[in-house]
């Protein structure tokens, strides 16, 4: 195994801005990160790069204790998956398997070996004999995988291998990735526009835009305290409520005020750390965020939260079922941020709500962020 590291690297496609700029990006050595962003944000080339499909204009990369910038694919010691699974239709699972280390020149022996280890490994022992047309589409990209394991690599490279994939398969699949990383111990740097993947999978996840990497750390770090306004709304599903308002501070409180197109403004008290960030920095507007999740009905919040002054009423658009609970769509009682209309709170189901009803939600205090309204976005802190 071995730790893959980056340090300023940057990448041009000739006019226009770079794919990539001054790149930074630390995989230690055993660990699973995943790359996660929109597309065009540069987390594939990344990764090309890393396998040495691409060249860099400048920056470092290195494998363990090499730099690789001048080394070829096949000389890396990295194994990648890629989102086709590109595995050869005329050879069974076995000789797909096995096909890198034939061209290796790896005696007969170790490849069977190996091949065998990998196959029991994925539960494709029974399918060693079949060919790709014969298997599914999971079983498929099993094999892909197997491919990469009996490499007996430093790291691997995953390019959205999933994508292909049926939703209930993605789950299962990313159980499976999960589950053999925990049991290879191999480092692995994975790729994928899907956030909850990006979740789910990831000892650390590096979200990317534009090139640069915007807020690296543990998942649930990146969902609490997003360091700016992009990830907090590329970061959970369905996304962040983001609310423009103005600030009035006192003494001892800070209001937010949400001014609603038709003229009226509401009040919400707000508290705690994130409150007093924005008076330190002599915020007078922001934008306010606000996970669906963390909403509630008044009727159902505790006395607690209804009595600290942090809620708005607004009327409900649409309600979509989810099973024990629904997504209540009601219009924002300020001017978006991202130009939606609504203000959405994912609420426990109940029967009775409908269109055009009124609806009082407590915001819950403790998982407030508040934005700058300049480019940067950056939360208060």
């Amino acid at each position: 195994m071995a730790s893959v590291s980056l340090q300023r690297v940057s990448k041009s496609y000739g006019v226009g801005a770079p794919v990539l700029h001054e790149l930074d990006l630390q995989v230690d050595d055993g660990s699973f990160v995943v790359l996660v962003g929109p597309s065009g944000c540069g987390k594939t080339t990344t990764l090309r790069i890393v396998a040495g499909l691409e060249d860099i204009d400048a920056g470092t990369v290195r494998i363990g204790d090499r730099i690789v910038n001048d080394v070829s694919p096949r000389d890396r010691d990295v194994a990648m998956v890629f989102q086709s699974y590109a595995l050869y239709p005329h050879m069974t699972v076995a000789r797909n398997m096995g096909f890198g280390l034939r061209m290796r020149r790896v005696p007969s022996a170790e490849i069977e070996r190996r091949v065998r280890a990998a196959a029991a490994l994925l539960g494709l022992v029974p399918l060693l004999e079949r060919r790709p047309h014969e298997i599914s589409g999971g079983q498929q990209q099993r094999v892909a995988v197997g491919r990469a394991i009996v490499r007996e690599p430093a790291a691997f490279l995953f390019d959205e291998p999933l994508s292909n994939l049926d939703a209930r398969l993605r789950t299962t699949m990313r159980a499976e990735l999960r589950s053999l990383h925990q049991r290879l111990r191999t480092t692995s740097l994975y790729v994928t526009h899907d956030q909850e993947e990006a979740m789910t999978l990831g000892d650390r996840v590096v979200v990317m835009d534009r090139g640069a990497v915007q807020q690296s750390g543990a998942p649930l770090d990146l969902y609490e305290r997003p360091v700016n306004r992009f990830v907090g709304g590329f970061i959970g599903s369905p996304p962040m409520n983001m609310l423009r308002i103005g600030l009035e501070h006192r003494d001892t409180t800070t209001d937010a005020l949400l001014p609603a197109s038709d003229g009226t403004v509401q009040r919400l008290r707000l508290a705690g750390p994130v409150a007093q960030a924005a008076k330190r920095l002599g915020w007078n507007e922001a934008v306010l965020g606000i996970r669906p999740e963390h909403l509630a009905e008044a009727a159902a919040a505790t006395p607690a939260a209804n009595a600290d002054g942090a809620t708005v009423t607004t009327t409900v658009r649409l309600v979509e079922i989810l099973g024990d609970r629904m997504d209540v769509l009601t219009d924002a009682p300020a001017a978006t941020y991202d130009g939606r209309p609504h203000l959405v709170a994912r609420l426990p189901t109940r029967r009775g709500l409908g269109i055009g009803d009124r609806i009082r939600l407590v915001v819950d205090q403790a998982r407030i962020n508040l934005f700058g309204t300049d480019e940067h976005g950056c939360a208060a802190r």
